[in-house]
């Protein structure tokens, strides 16, 4: 997932220097979901794997 979050992001900033602000903005929107989603995800994972020790 971070994967994709940088690959957006990447979308993202070469969109912006070649003008296209539309998709710049789509893209760094959809970088930022896809980062909190894993941030969350990541979480959740460590306080699970916490709890069972």
């Amino acid at each position: 997932m971070l994967r994709w979050t940088i690959i957006f992001l990447i979308v993202a900033v070469v969109a912006a220097v070649f003008g296209f602000g539309g998709i710049a903005g789509a893209a760094a929107g959809i970088a930022k979901i896809l980062f909190y989603v894993f941030i969350a995800l990541f979480l959740i994972t460590l306080a699970g794997r916490l709890i069972r020790r």
